[in-house]
């Protein structure tokens, strides 16, 4: 019976990572052979992203993403970590910087720089006090959340946005390069506190060959 089937439905959106898992998925079927999995689309809204995260194992089981301590206490699910994922610089193609291998934070001197608003991460949070502080001549202008439009605006006003190179293929005239600095924020897979049987043997699964 189809209830009975082992499925792990991965919720996908043009924002939310997914093909990482996809690369993996001959490997984790060796753990797991009678596993399936089923994308499930979503549009990428702070609406969606609430009742989806706060609701996992209803109709999306598993969501990729960024985050901390706390916005896994306010989203109300829990984290599978894979990596700590480096911040990087997207830049429109026709920007002065974009084809440069990596950037310094002196490289960004009088640029217009896109950072998502205080309070969504304390990672980036981090990011803007240093902004703030030590670097007056870079201007930050705020994002209040990371969709398609805030990838257009960064490529029409052809300035910066602080992003993720897992990024890269959602907008094709922007180009994510690395910064020569040490900020990261933890990338993983959102689940729920109490995921079901077969979620958790597709999690056990995930963290023995994801960087193996």
């Amino acid at each position: 019976m189809q209830g009975e089937e082992k499925i792990i439905r991965i919720g996908s959106s043009l924002m939310t990572p997914a093909q990482f898992i996809l690369e993996l998925w001959p490997r984790i079927k060796e753990h797991c052979p009678e596993m399936k999995f089923r994308m499930v689309p979503f549009e990428n809204t702070p609406e969606n992203a609430r009742e989806i995260l706060g609701n996992l194992g209803t109709n999306i089981d598993i969501v990729a993403g960024w985050y901390d301590d706390n916005f896994l206490k306010t989203r109300g699910c829990a984290a599978l970590k894979l990596d700590d994922d480096p911040i990087c610089c997207a830049i429109s193609v026709s920007h002065r910087l974009a084809f440069r291998d990596s950037l310094k934070i002196s490289d960004l001197r009088g640029e217009h720089v896109m950072l998502i608003r205080r309070g969504w991460n304390r990672y980036t949070d981090a990011i803007r006090d240093e902004l703030w502080t030590e670097h007056t001549d870079i201007d930050v202008t705020d994002v209040q959340f990371f969709n398609l439009e805030a990838f257009n605006q960064c490529e029409s006003n052809n300035c910066l946005m602080f992003g993720f190179k897992k990024w890269e293929n959602v907008h094709p005239l922007l180009r994510f390069v690395p910064i020569e600095w040490e900020y990261t924020i933890p990338f993983g897979i959102f689940h729920s506190k109490k995921p079901s049987a077969h979620v958790n043997e597709f999690l056990k699964a995930v963290s023995k060959v994801y960087g193996a």
